[in-house]
């Protein structure tokens, strides 16, 4: 739904539950899906969310609509919900969601509902909270079709109608032998074109892509877009099938994973600004604008350092920010660049010198480009000065030196974090563009020494 759409449906739940009218919301609310509302949910009023809340009795329904509420306005509401009633809905819940958002929960109210819950579905959640949050095991999903390798396609087929009802993913028949050991999997397309009487063991596929419980969820989501698969399994040491991680899930990850890069590579944490009270958000901030204060004190020093040229001609004064600007410039793109190809497993360590040279080459070819640009603009705006030819050449040269260093500490920086297991997401941003300020001021005024004398 767009936000124009959801924007108007808002105002109309809105002014039905000022007029009372039951009757008109519980249409729209079987009309809306629950993600669409859980953003109004967010926007209503205490004992409006109530009220809305009251009218929902499908515990499927509410169970999909506490999944998407953010976990703020889900702890906050979750406190004045009948306990009866939210044990029935963490009962029909999938059991990774179930697992998230009791994790959000005080202590003793999840354990409280977990002892409440139905045997299956509690050993289930408890399973999974049992697992790191950053690994497969945090986000499997128990529901899943495994059958012996010897069940024939109709009888999965017969299966899937009567037994597999409530499966989240029934795509994938998961073949096992009698020890519950992953042997091969089938998709539901391959099981419906096949013979009525082929066992699963002469149609599956055993070329099988599987994960461990403490594999890193970063590791799951890369498989899962590589291989364009809807789910991957998840199989314990002994490669007994223990879960499942769907393709929703893995969308999330990659959402948080370039959500929380994106905010690292700014200097501002790992955090949405609204879920940060002023204190935290001054904290996290300060060490990064500390770094780039720095970086300007010891800007002033170098320029200092090179008064003495600055008075012999004037008019390098006027290229200082150009310089500094297309140095970080380029300095940040490299670096996003290799960020991003590391996060999604693009880039690899063992690559190192290529990815350099690559980008080493890339800097060259823009500093040339860029810099033959600026050195015109610099001859012919002091054409009428005899150090015009003179000034141009040190801006030209400047330009390329600076961009093409920038672009090699952009690429290098991000991929030394990396070999160190340092986020490579914290070598942007900040760090890169305040070293390229120092490097590129450098540069510039040690190039006009060597060329012009002075």
């Amino acid at each position: 739904m767009q936000k124009e759409q959801i924007l108007i449906l808002e105002n109309s739940i809105k002014r039905l539950l000022r007029r009372g009218a039951n009757k008109q919301l519980l249409n729209i609310l079987k009309k809306t899906h629950m993600a669409d509302l859980s953003i109004i949910f967010e926007n209503l009023t205490p004992v409006n969310q109530e009220k809305l809340f009251n009218l929902l009795d499908n515990p499927e329904d509410i169970a999909l609509l506490f999944s998407h509420l953010p976990e703020k306005t889900f702890v906050e509401f979750v406190k004045f919900v009948d306990f009866d009633k939210l044990v029935t809905v963490f009962d029909h819940m999938p059991s990774d969601d179930a697992a998230e958002l009791l994790g959000c929960l005080d202590e003793e109210l999840s354990d409280k509902i977990l002892s409440k819950m139905k045997k299956e579905e509690s050993y289930n959640v408890e399973q999974i909270m049992s697992y790191d949050e950053d690994t497969a095991g945090s986000l499997m999903v128990k529901d899943y079709v495994a059958l012996e390798e010897d069940v024939k396609a109709k009888d999965v087929i017969e299966a899937l109608q009567n037994k597999y009802l409530d499966v989240e993913m029934p795509f994938y028949i998961y073949v096992i032998d009698s020890y519950g050991k992953l042997v091969g999997i089938s998709s539901l397309r391959q099981l419906v074109v096949e013979s009525p009487d082929k066992p699963l063991k002469s149609f599956m596929a055993t070329d099988i892509v599987s994960v461990k419980p403490y594999t890193d969820r970063e590791v799951v989501a890369r498989l899962v877009s590589r291989y364009d698969f809807l789910a991957i399994p998840v199989v314990d040491d002994d490669n007994r099938i223990i879960g499942i991680v769907t393709v929703d899930d893995v969308i999330d990850i990659l959402h948080e994973t370039a959500t929380e890069d994106m905010l690292k590579m700014a200097g501002v944490g790992e955090d949405y600004v609204e879920t940060q009270s002023i204190l935290k958000g001054t904290r996290i901030r300060l060490p990064w604008l500390f770094a780039s204060c720095l970086g300007g004190i010891a800007n002033f020093f170098i320029i200092g350092r090179f008064e003495s040229s600055l008075v012999q001609l004037t008019g390098l004064a006027a290229f200082i920010p150009i310089i500094m600007g297309m140095g970080g410039n380029i300095g940040t793109q490299s670096a996003t660049i290799v960020v991003r190809g590391i996060a999604t497993g693009r880039v690899n360590i063992r690559d190192f010198v290529k990815v350099i040279s690559r980008e080493l080459g890339v800097g060259f070819i823009l500093g040339i480009t860029y810099g033959a640009l600026i050195a015109a603009v610099a001859k012919v705006s002091f054409m009428a000065e005899s150090f015009s030819w003179a000034l141009s050449v040190v801006v030209g040269c400047s330009i390329l030196a600076s961009m093409t260093v920038a672009a090699f500490v952009g690429t290098a920086v991000p991929m030394i974090f990396q070999r160190l297991n340092i986020d490579p997401a914290v070598a942007t941003g900040p760090f890169v563009t305040t070293t390229m300020d120092l490097i590129s001021i450098y540069c510039y005024f040690t190039i006009t020494r060597l060329l012009l004398g002075f």
